[in-house]
């Protein structure tokens, strides 16, 4: 017993309780040959053994097992490496250093007595009458200052980053690696000065590890200057290209030839008349890299279209606008309302905005086509922006404001342009979006733009059944969750309004009016009845208010002095009518203010109140 201990404290006792083991499965092995070698069925005392056997020698077999796996490794395994996914892109740690982001194109040395010269304004109060001359053709063309865009410099700078100092220091994580992209320029007789500034602000601003590639779009310009010339001159800037439109088809199917060509992670869409400001493309593209749903537009400054000063932004940050649209479907801008102002804590901090204007903004290239493009039958321009911005909320997807994201944009009074097919293209573009997202709601747009309506009851606004299909494959939100979610502070009108359309005086066969850009503070005026909604368009809501509310909800607002169109009072939540805005129809057609006791006439330039007379026809009006 004694040496047998002695046995198990050698060191190899592993080794030798294996010998052990293998001797005795030996043994069992030739147990096993010698009864199996007999006929179980005519030795059936020997199946109780054999059943005892199996078992013995299935304990034997996991001991010897555990054994083997209880001793020492001596070999070592080289490491399994673990692929990538398809989806992860391999990223380090950290940030991005200010050599990585150097510029594709450094800018030349300024002179800053140079006109424009970081981003001043041009001087137009000494010209020559040649030089005015030339000022006033340019203008006639461009609808901006030609002259003024022709003596800044194209690689002009902007001065010192003046953006709030979050914005400066904010620094761009390496991981998720940011994105590279694709800058889409559509252009159509666009002034040489102007487009070229353009491309090479994006060159002198944008850091060369993530810009792809510029694309010109070309639509059907007829300047000899956008043609020969210009395909000469881009090809020094080796990453800028130009495609063109053979025929002129407008912004909506300039823009998605040019995303069919662009080869970037991102498509980021500019005008032709805008300047990039400090840093303005990383913070885009960071949020894209931390979520491909959100649409991403900079904030948008003003280049003065007479002397190009380019309005920069303040350090101590400002009083910012999100996007809106009215019930005409037109697009606005209004100030965050108070549950946005507290959400964000500094300037760092995206806006959500329930519209965007729609020509400056980032997407991912793989959510651009996922969330449907664009329409691909609306025509020209108009409306396009707005039916984004219904489809990327109501189909999954944010539209958000950059704050430290700033370019520059020349905000022009009037459309150089003419449109091919007629402005009719614009109320088709807008039946389309109403008819594919706005649900019931359509009705409300329709009673203020009859044409729309017309088109809708003819149904000539082409064939939607894709965009439905679009829609319904999303699993898209209606436009109730919408107004509900996105957009609660929209005012709502009376989806069924007591009275509306135009309110005709049988007096003077004129109809009320609202008169040219009253925005509220005006007296209305009386002009001959058209029938095409707009100016002439009112309600008489379930409150007793007479609206004027095509793209401001102004009210017909009643004093001793004057009847003047001002911004309602009632808006809705806890909001109620003032008595200066509320009128009774009765059935003589009078219409009267109940405060004063008097009546609405037409018997003075402007409609104004005067005692009630039934049998006055100047004081009788009908909705038509």
């Amino acid at each position: 017993m004694t040496t047998f201990r002695r046995f198990l404290r050698k060191r190899f006792f592993p080794w030798k309780l294996v010998i052990v083991a293998l001797i005795f499965i030996t043994f069992v092995f030739l147990i096993q040959r010698e009864v199996v070698g007999r006929d179980l069925q005519e030795e059936p005392w020997l199946k109780d053994i054999v059943d005892k056997r199996d078992a013995v020698l299935g304990m034997m077999m996991g001991a010897v097992n555990n054994f083997r796996d209880a001793m020492p490794k001596m070999q070592i395994k080289a490491p399994v490496r673990q692929h990538d996914t398809a989806d992860s892109k391999p990223c380090l740690n950290g940030y991005y250093t200010a050599a990585e982001l150097k510029p594709y194109l450094e800018r030349p040395s300024q002179d800053p007595s140079a006109p424009g010269a970081s981003g001043k304004a041009f001087p137009t109060d000494k010209l020559s009458p040649e030089q005015q001359k030339e000022k006033e053709k340019g203008e006639a063309k461009h609808c901006f200052n030609l002259f003024a865009s022709d003596q800044i410099s194209l690689s002009r700078d902007l001065g010192p980053d003046t953006r709030p100092p979050e914005c400066i220091e904010q620094k761009v994580k390496r991981c998720p690696p940011l994105p590279t992209t694709s800058i889409i320029i559509v252009f159509h007789n666009e002034a040489w000065s102007t487009l070229l500034r353009t491309v090479y602000s994006v060159l002198h601003t944008s850091p060369a590890i993530f810009l792809k590639e510029i694309i010109l779009v070309d639509d059907a310009s007829v300047d000899d200057y956008l043609k020969e010339p210009l395909d000469d001159y881009v090809k020094q800037l080796h990453i800028v290209k130009v495609v063109r439109q053979k025929e002129r088809k407008g912004l909506i199917t300039a823009r998605l030839l040019g995303a069919a060509v662009a080869t970037g992670d991102v498509l980021t869409f500019l005008d032709a008349h805008c300047e990039c400001f400090h840093g303005w493309l990383e913070p885009l593209l960071a949020r894209i890299a931390e979520n491909y749903t959100v649409v991403v537009s900079p904030d948008i400054t003003t280049i003065d279209l007479n002397t190009f000063e380019f309005m920069k932004p303040s350090p101590y940050g400002q009083n910012h606008n999100r996007g809106n649209f009215d019930w005409g479907l037109s697009f606005g801008w209004e100030s965050l309302p108070d549950h946005e102002k507290k959400r964000r804590k500094d300037e760092t901090y995206p806006i959500k905005t329930p519209t965007f204007a729609g020509g400056l903004f980032s997407i991912s290239k793989e959510y651009f086509y996922d969330i449907g493009s664009y329409d691909e039958k609306m025509e020209i321009w108009g409306g396009e922006n707005i039916e984004m911005s219904f489809r990327v909320w109501q189909c999954g997807g944010q539209l958000e404001i950059i704050p430290c994201s700033v370019v520059g944009h020349v905000f022009r009074t009037k459309s150089p342009h003419t449109f091919p097919k007629g402005t009719q293209v614009i109320a088709r573009n807008e039946v389309r979006l109403a008819e594919v997202w706005m649900d019931d709601y359509k009705e409300i747009f329709y009673r203020r733009n009859q044409q729309a309506a017309q088109m809708a009851k003819e149904e000539s606004f082409g064939d939607i059944s894709q965009r439905l299909k679009l829609r319904q494959n999303l699993k898209c939100k209606n436009f109730s969750w919408y107004l509900k979610n996105v957009y609660p502070e929209v005012f709502l009108p009376d989806l069924i309004p007591l009275r509306f359309g135009a309110v005709k005086n049988m007096g003077k066969e004129s109809c009320l009016d609202a008169g040219e850009n009253n925005e509220g503070g005006k007296q209305l005026i009386l002009y001959p009845c058209h029938g095409l909604g707009g100016n002439q368009y009112f309600e008489y809501s379930t409150h007793h208010e007479i609206r004027h509310n095509i793209q401001k909800e102004l009210c017909l607002h009643a004093t001793a002095e004057a009847v003047t169109l001002e911004e309602c009072q009632f808006k809705g939540q806890n909001t109620h009518v003032t008595v200066e805005e509320k009128w009774e129809l009765r059935e003589d057609h009078l219409i009267v203010h109940p405060v004063s006791n008097m009546c609405l006439t037409a018997k003075e330039e402007h409609p104004s109140l005067e005692p009630c007379n039934p049998a006055d026809r100047f004081q009788k009006w009908t909705f038509i």
